[in-house]
């Protein structure tokens, strides 16, 4: 009898030796990563913290990252190439929060985790961002404290993605409840660029004699409307933007650029850090608490740039 039982727990052992494997986890071998436009360090930040994370779940994963520049039938063709390619997860910054929709779920169907950064998506299976509302109303905050409550103020738009209409609106709701504030225009794509926000900026100053502040929606914006303003010989304009980003770690700390004030902080590296984390944990079989992760800001200025850790966080970010 004891002889049987013995057998049959080497039997059983062996068993449970043989299943165990369908019980690990499984392994990330390879991440498609597509975003906004890698020309913006705010995206090569995300990527850098994505394949960072990626790394250490698996040393030899394989990382395909790529910029889609704003153009969603791009985007799509990025997702439906990592689709061929077999990925495991898909990251990506959606082009159009709804249109994206069906691209996630094609590569949902072909058995792919896909989480959203930075900006939310459709049928996403989770999502990591700033919360870009707070972000706007503590950027715009800071005009309205800074006029005392009376002013022109142009908010300069960008690419309609959530991220960025969430600025818009928390800006909005701030300069709404004061009622010594006009706004000039909120309505201007600034492209998400240093060049577009250049280009805004000087169509604003042509139109209008009047500035007293401007909210861009990004740094590389706000160092565009900056140029465009001293070019044109333009004193006293109060500039905020959201991101936080080394460049504008550099004007704020440069005389020369004085109009630019404060910029509410994101985290972009640790951002995708945590995306991949969530991804990971889906990839194993496990429920998410919150699928919808929102990271705070913190805004930034000319008096406490000197604290400020920034995307120092990436290794790799330089100034």
């Amino acid at each position: 009898m004891l002889k049987s039982m013995l057998k049959t727990g080497v039997a059983l052992a062996g068993l449970m030796a043989l299943t165990t494997p369908a019980l690990a986890e499984e392994k990330l071998e390879r991440i498609g990563i597509s975003l906004g436009t890698m020309s913006n360090p705010f995206f090569v930040a995300l990527a850098r913290g994505a394949e960072a994370e990626a790394k250490s779940v698996n040393p030899d994963v394989e990382v395909l990252a790529f910029g889609y520049d704003y153009d969603i039938a791009k985007q799509f063709a990025q997702i439906d190439n990592f689709i061929s390619a077999g990925v495991d997860l898909i990251l990506l910054n959606p082009a159009d929060a709804s249109a994206i929709g069906p691209a996630i779920k094609r590569a949902q169907e072909a058995g792919i985790v896909v989480v959203a950064v930075d900006t939310f998506a459709e049928a996403a299976d989770a999502v990591v961002t700033t919360n870009n509302v707070q972000a706007g109303e503590i950027a715009c905050q800071h005009i309205v404290d800074r006029l005392d409550g009376k002013g022109n103020v142009i908010i300069q738009n960008g690419p309609q993605v959530s991220a960025v209409v969430d600025r818009v609106n928390g800006c909005k709701a701030v300069l709404e409840a004061a009622p010594g504030i006009t706004v000039l225009s909120d309505d201007q794509d600034g492209k998400g660029s240093r060049e577009g926000g250049l280009n805004v900026m000087q169509s604003h100053l042509v139109r209008f004699p009047e500035i007293d502040a401007v909210f861009a929606i990004n740094d590389p914006q706000a160092i565009g409307t900056d140029l465009a303003a001293r070019q044109q010989g333009r004193e006293g304009i109060v500039i905020t933007a959201v991101d936080g980003a080394p460049d504008i770690e550099v004007a704020l700390k440069d005389s020369a650029s004085a109009m630019i004030e404060a910029s509410a902080s994101q985290n972009p590296y640790d951002m995708a850090r945590r995306a991949v984390a969530l991804g990971v944990q889906l990839l194993n079989g496990e429920t998410l608490a919150e699928p919808v992760e929102l990271m705070d800001s913190k805004l930034v200025t000319r008096d406490n740039i000197g604290s400020y850790v920034g995307w120092a966080a990436d290794p790799t970010a330089t100034n």
